[in-house]
Formats: structure tokens, C-alpha cells, sequence
């Protein structure tokens, strides 16, 4: 018998180990991942890391491994264009901080958190099995009885699902989820370019979706370039000049000479809510309980906030003594982020549909709302508190850098 079984060892199931098993070292947590070995250190892709969940990873004693391959974002650019005009105006910025000497997010490459965080889960003494994945569970009144990909069955207090946007364990669960299809995919790449982009990131909205560009360390960005599923297909399957030339005509030539020094790839863009987050001895969390259109950068981030509470709600009910797999007991987990994580999906999803096209009237009325807001400094520093998400008042500890 274990206590807590993770199901998924990316950065939201490492995180929650590590920062169950910092505040209550007593307890037994184990991480299984399907992934093969070495499989995370492989991955080309960069992440945004808003201010909170970067005090959770410092909290965790997991920054200071990242710190050197983290490139501050200082500010933030929008622009509204078609792909062809000649000059993008910029009807945004955004430069402020999360607190005085503290950007509000930062780019870190993804092996980076991987590795940092595994390394942390290791010297607590979390257990993390390659290879092995979660198939099918049982639950009963004291514990979960969870079979393996290898035949084997574990009994946990606790079963959590990081196992994805398609996670099975969801549907074994029988939770429903809402799901709509963007017919959009994101392209990925990292793209190197002559002069410094000084912690600049940009995004333009473009008829297609927005195609954003991110820093990262050495003069280069990491870039998220929002298409139509078919017309991003055929970018991938294009040769090299002909993409070079697209991504060209979308970037422009500020930072000089441009070119593409990363593996590229297409995500499909869709939204999944899961409609609950927990039953009774079994949480979602990450992408098993959201998936968001990326136009705000908050993927991830609503995975992080998913760990700070559900990792305060274990503690606090371990150390007065009280089950944690209990529903009533999870359930204050759910209270806490299933109305932040629908509010942020319905207002990703306005967004893409707001931006992700050329209808010249609805052109028209969202650059006045972008100039608009531009103009009020204070409406301003309430967007870059809620994209840092440093946690206020009753959000988690771990989100306002305080220990469990």
C-alpha cells in the first residue's frame, strides 16, 4: 500500500510529488510514466512560466537548476494585421512586473524543468518508475487498486491522473468532459536570428491566429505559429526555403537574418474541460483536467495552480490527521480550481475566435479595445497580475512563494 500513485511524470506530475513529499516527507508518493527513458531530455520545446508558478518551482527548491536557462520576459507586444501588410501597428504593451524586480513570466526550455525537477523528486525520496503506465483501477472504500502496464497491481490512498488531455484514466474514472475542435494547429520551432530580441515577446494577430515569438537565451525564440490544420500540414511537409519564406513573411526582418535551428512540429489546438476534477480517491490535474487554446501562454500555468492547491489540500488534511482520498476532502481541491480553470478556457476560447480571423468590423472594434486598455495604466497592472498569477488572497501558498 502507497500513499499517493501519480500517473504521469511531466512537470505537473513531478511538481506535485516533489512538493507533497517536501511538506510531508512521511508519506509515500510514487510517480509512474508511460514515457520511455530519456524520452523528456528529447524535447525542443520552451514553456512561458508566469511569476507564481516560478515562486512554486523556487518554493520546490527547483529554480535555481532552471534559473540559468531561463530568459525573462520584460515586456509584451500585440499587434492586429493581415499577413501581407507592410507595417503591424502595435495597439498593446505590456512591460510592467509582477513585483518591483520580478518579471512576469519567463521562457524555460522544457528538459530544463524536467530534469530539475526530477532531480529534486530523486534527493526527496519519490519513487519513478519509466516506462509503466496506469491501464485500469478499482476503487474501493479505503484505497484505489491500480493495474499497471506490466501486470503488476498497486493499492494507493491516492490515485492522480497527469496522464494528459486524452487521459484515459479520465475515462475510466467516467468523468465527461466538454471538448471543442479549433481546427487549428500549432506549429513549434526555434529560430535563431542575428540581433538581440532584448527579452522582447511578440504576438501578432494574423487572419490565421496569432503567431507568436517568444526569447529564449543566445539570440534565439522559441515560436508558436498558429494555423489552419491543413495549411500547417502542408507548411511541415513544404521543403526548407519554402517554410523559411512563410515564416519570413510573418516575422519580418527587426531582428535581422532569421533561421530555424529546431525540429519542427504541429500540435492540434482544441478545448477540454474536464466537467469534474475529482471522485472519490482520484484527482485530475494539468492537461487530464484542461487543455486551453495557447493565445494567453496559460497551458501550463493552470497546471502549476492545480498543484499548489491540490498539494495544500493533501498536507493540510494529513497533518490533522484526515484521509486525503476522501471525496468531501478533494472536493475543496475542486472548489478551489475548477471556476478559475473554466473562467480562463471561456476566455482563451473568446479570444481565438475574436483574433483567429478578417472580418473587417470585428478588425475594427478589437483594436480599439486593445488601444483602449493601452491607455489605462491601472487596467494594465490588473492584466499583468492575472497573467503572473502570484496568488492573492485565499489562492494557494505555493503561488505567493510560501512554504507548505
Amino acid at each position: 500500500m502507497i500513499d499517493i500513485f501519480i500517473a504521469g511524470g511531466g512537470y505537473v506530475g513531478l511538481s506535485l510529488a516533489v512538493a507533497v513529499k517536501s511538506a510531508a516527507p512521511h508519506l509515500d508518493v510514487r510517480v509512474y510514466d508511460a514515457a520511455p527513458e530519456g524520452v523528456w531530455e528529447r524535447d525542443e520545446r520552451a514553456s512561458a512560466i508566469a511569476a507564481g508558478a516560478k515562486r512554486l518551482l523556487t518554493v520546490l527548491g527547483a529554480w535555481d537548476e532552471i534559473a540559468p536557462e531561463a530568459e525573462p520576459i520584460r515586456k509584451m507586444i500585440i499587434t492586429d494585421s493581415k499577413t501581407a501588410d507592410p507595417v503591424r501597428p502595435v495597439f498593446l504593451t505590456f512591460d510592467g512586473e509582477a513585483e518591483a524586480g520580478e518579471p512576469f513570466a519567463y521562457m524555460v526550455p522544457n528538459p530544463a524543468m524536467v530534469r530539475s525537477l526530477r532531480k529534486r523528486a530523486g534527493a526527496l525520496g519519490v519513487e519513478i518508475r519509466q516506462g509503466v503506465s496506469a491501464v485500469d483501477f478499482k476503487t474501493g472504500d479505503a484505497w484505489q487498486t491500480v493495474t499497471l502496464s506490466n501486470g503488476e497491481t498497486v493499492d494507493a490512498r491516492l490515485l492522480v491522473a497527469c496522464d494528459g488531455v486524452r487521459s484515459k484514466l479520465r475515462d475510466i474514472a467516467g468523468i465527461k468532459t466538454v471538448r471543442f475542435d479549433y481546427g487549428q494547429s500549432g506549429i513549434v520551432t526555434t529560430i535563431e536570428h542575428e540581433r538581440p530580441h532584448e527579452g522582447i515577446a511578440e504576438e501578432h494577430f494574423l487572419p490565421a491566429g496569432p503567431f507568436a515569438t517568444l526569447p529564449l537565451k543566445n539570440n534565439r525564440s522559441s515560436l508558436v505559429w498558429n494555423e489552419r490544420t491543413a495549411d500547417a500540414d502542408a507548411l511541415l511537409k513544404a521543403d526548407d526555403l519554402v517554410f523559411e519564406e512563410e515564416l519570413e513573411r510573418r516575422f519580418g526582418h527587426k531582428l535581422g537574418a532569421i533561421k530555424v535551428v529546431g525540429g519542427k512540429r504541429a500540435f492540434p489546438f482544441a478545448l477540454t474541460l474536464a466537467r469534474e476534477f475529482v471522485a472519490p480517491r482520484f484527482a485530475l490535474a494539468g492537461d487530464a483536467a484542461h487543455g486551453i487554446h495557447p493565445i494567453s501562454g496559460q497551458g501550463l500555468n493552470l497546471g502549476f495552480k492545480d498543484v499548489a492547491a491540490l498539494a495544500e489540500t493533501i498536507v493540510e488534511a494529513d497533518r490533522l490527521g484526515i484521509d486525503f482520498g476522501q471525496l468531501n476532502i478533494l472536493e475543496r481541491y475542486q472548489e478551489w480550481r475548477r471556476f478559475d480553470t473554466f473562467r480562463m478556457g471561456v476566455t482563451t476560447d473568446v479570444l481565438n475566435r475574436m483574433f483567429s480571423n478578417d472580418f473587417t468590423p470585428m478588425r475594427m472594434a478589437r483594436d480599439f479595445g486593445l488601444s483602449i486598455v493601452d491607455r489605462l495604466p491601472g487596467l494594465k497592472n490588473f492584466f499583468i497580475r492575472q497573467a503572473s498569477n502570484v496568488g492573492g488572497s485565499g489562492d494557494p501558498r505555493l503561488l505567493g512563494g510560501q512554504p507548505l
